[in-house]
């Protein structure tokens, strides 16, 4: 009987404990700025979104990529290497209103795709807390939150999740639930 009483305090004050900071979390206004060429990494923005009701912003470039994977990449590939910053199409209406700033895009030539650049040196970030979420094949954050660091040093930064394409493109309708919903119960959203 002791047993089991100490047992149900125990989940009592767990319960108590995650109450307040999922109420401070759903506080917050939340803006989900994403970029996303082939869709994969808007399944994950669209998903946070479900789960947090926050503000979608996608990332969008003037000039569109190449619809070809490889032709993609090697555009990719000369705008990192003259670290070039495309030109986006539009901006985030008062971003000063925004507390929490989840952010997605895919991992390009194993750093922040240029148009992520272009995006964050186009605002202050101070005292906003960014969550990163990547798309990948195969090199997971690959350094991406450090690179975000110095752009925006003044930002506080949260626990980042990287999901692997295949999880998604293999299960298009609901391969970017369950490990978003993990990510997102654990950040207390």
């Amino acid at each position: 009987m002791s047993k089991l009483l100490l047992l149900l305090a125990g989940l009592s004050l767990s319960l108590f404990a995650a109450a307040p900071a999922k109420a401070q979390a759903q506080s917050q206004k939340i803006l989900i700025a994403y970029f996303s060429h082939t869709q994969t990494t808007e399944k994950v923005a669209l998903e946070i979104q479900k789960r947090t009701g926050g503000d979608l912003f996608r990332i969008e470039t003037v000039q569109p990529y190449p619809k070809e994977h490889r032709d993609t990449l090697n555009v990719a590939e000369k705008e990192r290497d003259t670290d070039a910053r495309p030109a986006l199409k539009g901006s985030v209406e008062n971003m000063d209103s925004y507390d929490v700033i989840f952010l997605g895009y895919p991992i390009w030539w194993y750093t922040l795709p240029q148009p992520l650049f272009t995006f964050l040196e186009s605002y202050d970030l101070s005292g906003k807390t960014i969550i990163p979420f990547v798309t990948h094949g195969g090199s997971r954050m690959s350094g991406t939150e450090a690179v975000i660091r110095k752009i925006q040093p003044n930002a506080k930064m949260r626990e980042s999740l990287a999901i692997h394409r295949d999880v998604i493109r293999n299960n298009p309708d609901t391969g970017a639930e369950k490990p978003t919903a993990e990510w997102l119960t654990k950040l207390g959203y």
